[in-house]
């Protein structure tokens, strides 16, 4: 059964990259959508300018680039019925850039679903920490990126932008949770994928390390209990529990953070329902693990269900889900990064 590609010519630098995701028979799950096309593509736009002002197609995977600043990139896909009402999920990858990869895979998961999926492509030489949310030499905020590319997606199909559903996977983990932190009023909820490091609800501490308030990054200082109002889950592969040659590893994160993204994870989940429960409120985090997982986000893909779960988490999906697995929301008992995470 296949699936229809398209691209523009090459070398534009708007050029747009498009994969339709396969249509099933009811009720037999949806494999992977192919990260890369496998047939020689063809044009759908002669005029670059023209196919950047389009709206995106329904059900295709399209690499974009912003009609504001084309020299921001983005990857979108809209199911095929249309975005109107939709909700938007935001995707953020890792230092390895996938994120094609990431909105392929998801794919065939919105479709069901009717959800949007959008993923900013933050450049490596602009963006060199874009997971800390700080501007860049230039003054240039990723998260002011991010949400021009939200914005531009929401005109164009409909899709609802007041409130958006995030998941990140290693460094885009590490977006994702200090985002959720510094505007949880535009946050719905969100997945954590393997972050390799976090900050902590801990006013003491300076950002990004914690809440208090760094004059130097110019963040900090955010309203914690409005974050602890926010569902988020933190979902680790049983497998990543090893030092990565790309995770952060200073004296002061092995110490307080852990060695291993599993470790470190348990314990930011800890410590923020052990802040929630303080406050007397609902432990709003969870923890999870991805069966037969590495740090590999297509391999959480395949093994370990991370498609169905993050899904069934921020949407309610559960056709063709998977077993819950390993599930934990423990209240604590009384309770910088350089690689992808």
């Amino acid at each position: 059964m296949g699936c229809s590609v398209s691209t523009l010519p090459p070398g534009d630098p708007s050029a747009i990259v498009a994969l339709a995701p396969c249509a099933l028979p009811a009720g037999i799950p949806a494999p992977p959508v192919a990260t890369r096309p496998a047939a020689v593509p063809e044009r759908v736009a002669a005029d670059p300018g023209a196919a950047r002002d389009a709206a995106p197609l329904p059900g295709k995977v399209e690499q974009r680039a912003l009609g504001a600043d084309a020299s921001v990139a983005y990857v979108v896909y809209v199911p095929s019925r249309g975005g109107a009402g939709a909700p938007i999920l935001v995707t953020v990858h890792g230092i390895s850039r996938n994120a094609f990869e990431q909105v392929s895979m998801f794919a065939p998961y919105a479709e069901r679903a009717g959800v949007v999926i959008v993923a900013p492509l933050f450049d490596r030489g602009r963006f060199p920490q874009y997971q800390r949310l700080v501007e860049n030499d230039s003054g240039e905020s990723p998260v002011a990126v991010m949400e021009a590319v939200v914005a531009e997606v929401a005109r164009a199909t409909g899709a609802h932008s007041e409130r958006l559903h995030l998941f990140g996977f290693s460094g885009g983990g590490q977006f994702v949770h200090r985002y959720a932190m510094a505007h949880p009023e535009r946050v719905a909820g969100y997945v954590v994928g393997s972050a390799g490091w976090y900050t902590f609800p801990d006013a003491g501490q300076r950002y990004p390390y914690g809440l208090g308030y760094s004059r130097r990054l110019r963040m900090g200082d955010f309203e914690l209990e409005r974050f602890l109002a926010v569902p988020g889950w933190v979902l680790v592969g049983e497998r990543d529990v090893h030092e990565g040659t790309a995770m952060r590893r200073t004296e002061r994160v092995l110490l307080g953070q852990g060695q291993s993204r599993m470790e470190r994870g348990l314990r930011w989940v800890d410590a923020v329902n052990g802040r929630a429960a303080e406050l007397g409120l609902a432990a709003p985090v969870r923890f999870e693990t991805l069966p037969r997982s590495p740090h590999s986000f297509r391999r959480s893909m395949r093994r370990g269900d991370l498609g169905q779960r993050v899904f069934g988490h921020l949407f309610g999906l559960v056709e063709n889900a998977a077993p819950a697995g390993h599930a934990r929301s423990r209240p604590s008992p009384g309770a910088d990064e350089r690689g992808a995470g």
